[in-house]
């Protein structure tokens, strides 16, 4: 039953992100015909699909998406090993909340790659073939600038870009967990090693009284 508390939330997020993906697909417009305005001009919902990494990246080769949708299922296995045994060593309930955000949007990510070249036939057009070839479905545009950068700026600098990434359930759960993390983890790992700490007395305790 602990493990479920914990993998159930990693469950949801991987529910809510694929219905709403499904959602978008099948009730909007694709691109800027079928944007909606949420909260003036700065909130939209936006059907976009997004081939690479965040951002919009990818690898620059024939097998690049498969490299990278290959190094997604490794990475959910080592993520949900991990939550295993986190949970095994009752880390901090917070702690393990997060990881199982973090595992939910890594998995709901990695379902659009794997199946929905085939699923939805949205794989690119030059793609080898349609399985570990699909594109994530992005939803969320949160519009804090748009315009042409200089050509001067590194990297970016030429083009007409959004200040913004548009992003998804899967993405923003990552995100929160990742922040979750970041902004306890004092408090998380303190509570970690004093865990530890305890063990290790009580270990040694029992070790005296059996000899």
């Amino acid at each position: 039953m602990k493990y479920w508390k914990y993998f159930g939330i990693t469950l949801i997020v991987i529910l809510i992100d694929q219905a709403v993906k499904m959602l978008v697909h099948n009730g909007m417009d694709f691109g800027t015909a079928g944007q909606i305005k949420v909260f003036g001009d700065w909130f939209k919902l936006h059907y976009t699909t997004n081939p690479g990494m965040a951002f919009g990246m990818q690898l620059g080769s024939e097998y690049g998406k498969l490299i990278l949708t290959s190094f997604r299922l490794i990475a959910m296995f080592g993520i949900g090993f991990y939550l295993y045994k986190l949970i095994q060593k009752k880390s901090h309930p917070g702690y393990l909340v997060s990881i199982a955000m973090i595992l939910g949007g890594a998995v709901g990510n990695l379902i659009d790659s794997v199946f929905y070249g085939v699923w939805l036939n949205n794989a690119p057009f030059d793609a080898p073939n349609p399985w570990f070839h699909g594109q994530v479905i992005d939803m969320f545009y949160i519009d804090i600038w748009e315009g042409f950068i200089p050509e001067w700026v590194p990297l970016m600098g030429g083009s007409y870009t959004a200040l913004w990434p548009i992003f998804n359930i899967a993405d923003a759960s990552i995100f929160v967990g990742v922040a979750i993390i970041l902004i306890f983890q004092k408090r998380f790992f303190e509570d970690e090693n004093n865990k530890e700490s305890e063990d290790e007395v009580q270990k040694q305790f029992i070790d005296e009284k059996q000899a």
